[in-house]
């Protein structure tokens, strides 16, 4: 790890954030997505890093390892709101966020809410429109709100096996086992992460990314959506579709990968990022 690359810690209104800050020039701040951590990153940072300042939180999603306060909201509005509170806290400006999967939902309510310090928005494959949360997870809201519906929505995941087989369908080479075990071990064990995860999982409505893509139509935005085809859950027709009714979007696909665009394929993700943020 190079000198200038670090763990860090900030104190929050929410609660206390982990994350990782590497290199120097104009920050890209990264926004993951349900039951991983920051950490889906570290192949972009490692090659961004040499020309930006770089910042991949744990954000609370379900796989950090610090609870958040019991009173935090964890909806999509709270986790914007935090995200936002973060940028404001370290000072950051003309910041470019990147999410996945549900952490694109998360960007797309951020930049809508808290546009102030964000100069640029990178989309990877992620929740859009009526797809959040997408496919077969529609159902997990209902479950989640249910007596009980926790421990069956979690229970599968206490079996390793099982747990790397949820994860197969996400990446084209499979996950490091024990980053998958680090990832489920939170939820499973601390009760106050376990309340995280019921929030977040509560609050997944399609409300929130209708309502931010009627808001981005009018934005100044710049949107790059750098996108997986052939990906079941997020297809590239609904970042088609995004990008034409912004202001300024575009979209580039990337080969060789699936959900975990920036886990797959990181070399082209940092230099589609890289290109994006240049100074014009």
């Amino acid at each position: 790890m190079p000198d200038s690359d670090q763990r860090r810690e900030i104190d929050l209104p929410a609660g206390r954030i982990r994350y990782r800050e590497a290199g120097d020039g104009s920050p890209v701040v990264f926004v993951h997505g349900f039951l991983v951590d920051g950490r889906l990153w570290d192949g972009v940072v490692d090659r961004l890093s040499a020309s930006h300042r770089c910042l991949a939180p744990d954000w609370p999603i379900g796989a950090q390892q610090i609870p958040m306060r019991p009173e935090a909201d964890l909806t999509p509005y709270g986790i914007a709101d935090l995200i936002s509170s973060f940028l404001e806290a370290l000072d950051l400006s003309d910041v470019t966020i990147v999410g996945n999967d549900s952490g694109g939902a998360m960007s797309q309510v951020l930049v809508t809410r808290h546009p102030e310090r964000i100069a640029r928005l990178v989309l990877t494959n992620c929740d859009t429109y009526e797809n959040f949360p997408p496919g077969i997870f529609k159902a997990m809201p209902k479950i989640a709100a249910v007596p009980g519906g926790m421990t069956m929505l979690s229970a599968p995941f206490r079996i390793g096996a099982l747990a790397r087989a949820a994860f197969r369908p996400f990446t084209v080479d499979p996950l490091p086992p024990d980053l998958i075990e680090s990832w489920m071990r939170p939820g499973l064990d601390n009760p106050g992460i376990k309340g995280d995860v019921r929030k977040v999982t509560l609050g997944m409505d399609k409300r929130y990314t209708l309502e931010a893509a009627e808001k981005l139509r009018n934005a100044e935005l710049p949107i790059l959506f750098a996108w997986a085809r052939g990906d079941w859950l997020f297809p590239i027709k609904n970042a088609e579709r995004l990008a034409s009714e912004v202001r300024d979007g575009r979209v580039v696909e990337i080969p060789d990968a699936k959900t975990f665009v920036p886990f797959d394929q990181p070399q082209r993700v940092a230099e589609e990022i890289a290109a994006f943020a240049a100074p014009a």
